[in-house]
């Protein structure tokens, strides 16, 4: 009996499975084109989903262990049942290898029904519940009736009520794994999973040969020349339809919301609710059924949509309120974290992009905020003339009277803060000491337009762009160098796309530069405990965690390290306009932020942003001392009556370089 009705039903299941494939490809089809690698996708895709993607489940050793087992188990189990009980293939060989995969499978559903008796608060429950007992019926199924393959039992071995009951326990099985996978259920991440890795939006975080992918970071420009093309993301069918597959991929594993600054301090915002409620919209329906954890005061089955309604509605309830857009602060700490790969932030600023440059409505102090960029060339609508005043003492070299140099000194907007001005002072007393040949662009500096693009404001930020990539390109230099990683991040990653490439340091990998070249004379820091904030901009978004605590080592630093650093480092709540926007939460991010750095016992906070150095300091005394690396590195500098000769100084830079 049960060699009759098992082929029946793997080949039921897969027939369904297929039909189910072609209808949710459709869904994900109903968004706008994107240009792929089909086959070359396909082809890159088990590397990219052994490699690259395990790579980031490493990190938890638990799960890491139990995906190998479970997900490894299964697939070669899936593909040996439908050899062995789907064709009839019943060889010995293939008998035993069914039964060791189906052993490896339910060794890792074990660990997987251990985890889900006490799940923690960010995974989903609902149907994710029943998925232990769903791979658990589907290894031990398949193993008692592949026993009389492999020749341990008799081919007649339990008679009809044993064939009934595994026919029962193979048919739940089966429609988990195949049916489940593309119809919908906990497994429906398995399907879209895989083909997301193939086609995923950002090919390039794939490039890398050493298996730890690439780093791409940088927004994507919109088109604002095709009258065609939307202005940002109104509804679930203006992303592109990689990205609806992207969303369609999600495990809601909630590593992602565990991660997220604005969740923790009680703001409107779940990044994992928000990439579901993207597959909510696309397939039509209401948030009422979601099994995770809501937005901090948004409770479930208020918000609603469909794939060509708006997600936002600014005079009502729609799919997601605008608030929770907002108070993002685009630390991509949730996109770090995702285990599948999805892109977040990109999808929160696609959304961010129509409300600002559709209908005008960005919150608070942000329609004022670009309208000064507009008028004034920097945020806080300062007059432009003074973007030099703090350095009216330094006698600095202004690069339109040079027309060359080795190195250019990106100030940014920082020029018009008292506090940072420190910053500035003390780096520009570090490039003299070092002799080196640099200049600074002066009144012709503007914003870099991070800020602009953060809000939404494509045209701004791009007319900012171009205008200094016009003004840089009047000049000839070797390199960028700039003590706010919001600048760095966006001159490095982001004017290439407008026409401008160049090589650009954030300052304190410069400083370390300076240091193996040897042309620094320095002391040792002589102050209390140190502890380092990782900037998002400098961590997150463009891998550098060690030049700023290599510098700090130089100097006689040893850093304690805060429970979250490096690129787990919790945001300062600084970053993508988000002190503009100025969403309530519960709490401050900052506030958090400084509970870390207690924790530590420190007595000094080294920074490398001029945005984490105004949130930080903002925190309500008593709190540790928060100053630059640059300051820092300043105060034990030994300068000599004669810096070193510039020539030299190149030439030992030429060598670390």
């Amino acid at each position: 009996m049960l060699q009759t009705i098992l082929p029946i039903l793997l080949f039921a299941a897969l027939a369904l499975a297929i039909l189910g494939a072609a209808k949710r490809f459709s869904m994900w089809r109903r968004g706008r084109p994107s240009q792929v690698d089909w086959i070359g996708g396909l082809l890159k895709m088990p590397r990219r989903y052994l490699v690259d993607l395990h790579h980031v489940v490493e990190r938890d050793k638990y799960m890491s262990k139990t995906h190998v087992a479970t997900a490894g188990g299964f697939v070669l189990a899936a593909l040996l049942a439908i050899l062995v009980h789907g064709f009839g293939l019943h060889s010995r060989i293939l008998g035993f290898a069914l039964l060791a995969a189906t052993v490896c499978m339910f060794t890792g559903a074990l660990f997987v029904a251990k985890r889900r008796r006490n799940p923690p608060p960010r995974l989903s429950k609902g149907p994710w519940m029943r998925l232990p007992k769903s791979l658990l019926m589907f290894s031990v199924s398949f193993f008692i009736a592949t026993l009389p393959v492999a020749g341990i039992l008799p081919a007649e071995f339990g008679g009809w009520v044993l064939a009934g009951i595994l026919s029962l326990g193979i048919a739940w099985g089966v429609s988990e794994m195949f049916f489940g996978m593309t119809w919908g259920g906990p497994m429906k991440h398995a399907f879209a999973g895989a083909l997301h890795l193939a086609w995923h939006r950002r090919s390039e975080r794939f490039s890398r040969k050493d298996g730890r992918g690439g780093r791409s970071t940088g927004l994507k420009a919109l088109d604002l020349d095709d009258p065609k093309a939307p202005l940002g993301v109104e509804k679930p069918t203006d992303f592109t339809w990689n990205q609806l597959l992207g969303f369609d991929a999600c495990v809601q594993c909630g590593k992602c919301e565990a991660m997220c600054p604005a969740f923790a301090a009680g703001q409107p915002l779940n990044p994992k609710k928000l990439i579901q409620d993207m597959v909510i919209g696309l397939a039509g329906g209401s948030d009422a059924k979601f099994a995770g954890s809501p937005y901090p005061g948004k409770p479930l089955g208020e918000h609603s949509g469909g794939p060509h309604q708006p997600i936002v509605s600014l005079q009502g309830k729609a799919l997601v309120d605008a608030e929770t857009l907002w108070s993002c602060t685009t630390c991509r700490a949730c996109v770090e974290e995702c285990p599948m790969m999805i892109e977040h932030v990109d999808a929160i600023v696609d959304m961010r992009r129509h409300l600002t440059l559709e209908k005008g409505s960005t919150p608070n102090k942000g329609a004022e905020v670009l309208e000064n960029l507009i008028a004034t060339d920097n945020p806080g609508g300062f007059a432009p003339g003074g973007r030099l005043n703090w350095a009216a003492d330094l006698n600095l070299p202004i690069l339109a009277e040079q027309g060359h140099t080795d190195i250019l000194f990106w100030v940014g907007d920082g020029a018009f803060d008292m506090r940072n001005q420190r910053t500035l002072r003390a780096f520009v007393k570090i490039l003299k000491a070092s002799g080196v040949d640099f200049a600074v662009l002066g009144l012709e500096e503007r914003d870099s337009g991070d800020v602009a693009r953060r809000l939404g404001d494509e045209a701004t930020f791009q007319q900012l762009a171009k205008r200094n990539i016009a003004t840089l390109d009047k000049y000839q230099f070797h390199t960028i160098v700039t003590c706010d990683p919001h600048s760095f991040h966006v001159l490095k990653n982001e004017y290439g796309a407008l026409g401008g490439d160049y090589e650009v340091l954030h300052h304190s990998t410069y400083i370390e530069r300076l240091m193996k070249a040897g042309v620094l004379q320095l002391g040792q820091h002589k102050g209390g405990s140190v502890t380092y904030h990782d900037p998002c901009y400098l961590g997150r978004y463009n891998g550098e965690y060690e030049a700023p605590r290599a510098v700090l080592k130089a100097i006689g630093i040893e850093v304690k390290e805060m429970a979250r650093s490096g690129f787990r480092s919790r945001c300062c709540g600084g970053g993508g306009g988000a002190p503009i926007t100025d969403i309530p939460g519960k709490q401050r991010i900052p506030d958090m932020r400084m509970e870390d750095i207690k924790e530590t016992g420190a007595e000094l906070v080294a920074v490398g942003c001029p945005q984490c150095t105004v949130m930080l300091e903002g925190v309500v005394e008593p709190r540790p001392q928060i100053k630059d690396i640059a300051e820092l590195v300043a105060e034990v500098l030994i300068e000599s009556e004669a810096p070193a000769k510039k020539p030299a100084a190149r030439r030992e830079l030429a060598e670390v370089q």
